[in-house]
């Protein structure tokens, strides 16, 4: 519109002054073609980066809502350990791992850190859902049984909440890999988050 408007006005000698050569109008289209252009490219890249910005608010938000679900699994694991310290069915070395992880998980300060501790600390996990279900005298044992259902419980609410946030990375990761927003990524310094996958989340009993 603006080259339209420039050449109204050099056509018909709205202003006097503005009857220029055709290589003065020439020059004045090409020096407002680049600086739309520069504008356009400026606003897109703003846009683009407020946009992975969000996107990376959005996971951290979501991953807040997998923490919270978490901690209630990470609150159950001493009276988990506590009762089955009492049965020689389950092994004291993954106890003790499952006692040293819930410590660590609860120091880690990064989501990577919390989502790698969280996979191995579920494999543990598994391993004593799997020794429950190996011996079915255990299933008589009401603080086991229902300690067993209650972990599961959480699980379920953790899986869900794991979802969105593996929607939310996968959006993310789409977003800067693609192209030409790649190029805002690096920039700005986005880097591809980490899924939880959880292949290792105990069973339900």
């Amino acid at each position: 519109m603006i080259i339209f408007a420039i050449y109204i006005i050099y056509q018909y000698h709205i202003f006097p002054v503005m009857e220029l050569s055709k290589n003065k109008l020439l020059a004045i289209i090409v020096v407002v073609i680049i600086l739309v252009s520069i504008l356009g490219f400026a606003l897109w890249w703003v846009g683009t980066n407020n946009k992975m910005v969000r996107e990376s608010e959005q996971i951290d938000s979501q991953w807040a809502q997998v923490a919270n679900e978490y901690q209630r699994k990470i609150d159950l694991i001493p009276q988990l350990v506590s009762i089955a310290s009492g049965y020689q069915q389950f092994e004291a070395s993954t106890l003790a791992n499952i006692t040293a992880l819930r410590t660590q998980w609860m120091a880690a300060t990064t989501v990577e850190e919390q989502v790698n501790l969280s996979n191995v600390l579920d494999s543990q996990l598994a391993t004593i859902i799997v020794t429950y279900e190996a011996y079915p005298e255990l299933h008589s044992v009401a603080l086991v049984s229902n300690l067993m259902y209650e972990v599961a419980g959480t699980e379920n609410r953790i899986a869900t909440e794991r979802m969105y946030y593996n929607d939310y990375v996968r959006e993310y990761n789409g977003h800067i890999k693609s192209f030409p927003a790649t190029w805002v990524a690096h920039s700005g310094d986005f880097e591809p988050r980490e899924y939880y996958q959880s292949s290792n989340a105990p069973p339900a009993p």
